[in-house]
């Protein structure tokens, strides 16, 4: 197991709401990536391959995740990845990906990238959506609603009303809407989302919230009724673009709660989970904190130039 677990929870009186840590799920790369993975990796072996082969965007972090832990499983890691802008997170995040061996295929699209994807399968590889989001991916967060509601069980905190997290392919927020159904807990989830086109995130999230609930044992579709909410107040330009509610959730969650967040992804929904705290919906509020904090210097020694092929991928 790649995982760290249970991940803990923090009160932050101050702000209004809880936190649930899962930047913490490993200490050399965490972040939500690794439940995924935690499920996505030992599939692959029990099924005999010897590669992935992923998409995301180029600084993408479920990219990075697999490119430490399923290389250090003996798998081989290529991807697909198209562009994103430019930022200093994004631009480290690639150069982790170069320095660990991963193969990146640049492609202009995601259309091109699922094509790229497809050319490059083989019988002994493994094809993983964009964030890992599949089923057996999304299960992982199944397991992640159970973790949950172990620590509610044992006085951790008390029953979240609703869970803010975020959304870009989907898979986090499905596994935890089917795994809250399925472990006893009437807690909702809202999803921030921060991906495009808005319409096919919806579908795709919900589809899966479905798919993950059958695959786990759920019989019962009428208890996920309710329980998912998607918001797109914070998308902002698109996915990617700095938003001003981002930058100051940001330097909110840095001052008053030590949390580190990346403008494309958790600020923007630890935004949402600001607002939703301000308009007194929810008594209990819980945060579920998605990138990882561990330092990437380390992976980052000898990490060759990012050549022009890639650098063509990151807008500025």
């Amino acid at each position: 197991m790649i995982g760290q677990y249970p991940t803990p929870v923090e009160h932050h009186e101050k702000l209004g709401l809880w936190v649930k840590r899962d930047d913490l799920t490993n200490p050399i790369y965490g972040g939500n990536k690794v439940r995924k993975l935690d499920r996505l990796i030992p599939y692959a072996l029990e099924h005999g391959k010897k590669r992935i082969v992923t998409v995301g965007a180029v600084g993408s972090h479920h990219v990075l995740a697999t490119a430490v832990h399923a290389s250090r499983a003996g798998l081989l890691v290529e991807a697909a990845v198209v562009p994103q802008p430019r930022t200093e997170h994004v631009e480290r995040n690639l150069r982790v990906d170069l320095a660990l061996g991963a193969k990146l295929h640049p492609a202009r699209s995601y259309a091109g990238a699922a094509l790229s994807m497809i050319v490059r399968a083989r019988p002994s590889t493994y094809l993983v959506p964009m964030g890992g989001s599949n089923v057996v991916g999304s299960l992982g967060y199944v397991d992640a609603a159970y973790e949950l509601a172990a620590q509610v069980k044992a006085g951790a905190l008390p029953e979240p009303d609703v869970i803010i997290v975020t959304v870009g392919s989907g898979g986090t927020a499905a596994g935890l809407v089917a795994g809250l159904a399925l472990s006893g807990l009437s807690t909702r989830v809202i999803g921030i989302v921060v991906a495009a086109p808005v319409w096919f995130v919806s579908y795709w999230t919900r589809r899966l919230v479905r798919a993950v609930y059958a695959r786990a044992g759920g019989r019962d579709p009428a208890a996920l009724g309710g329980r998912l909410e998607l918001l797109t107040t914070e998308l902002g330009a698109g996915y990617g673009e700095p938003t001003e509610a981002g930058k100051r959730a940001k330097a909110i969650a840095h001052d008053e709660a030590g949390l580190s967040l990346d403008l494309t992804y958790t600020a923007k929904c630890f935004a949402g989970a600001l607002e939703c705290v301000r308009s007194a919906r929810f008594q209990n509020v819980l945060y579920w904190h998605t990138l990882s904090s561990a330092s990437l210097e380390p992976l980052l020694e000898n990490a060759p130039a990012v050549p022009p092929s890639l650098e063509r991928l990151l807008r500025r």
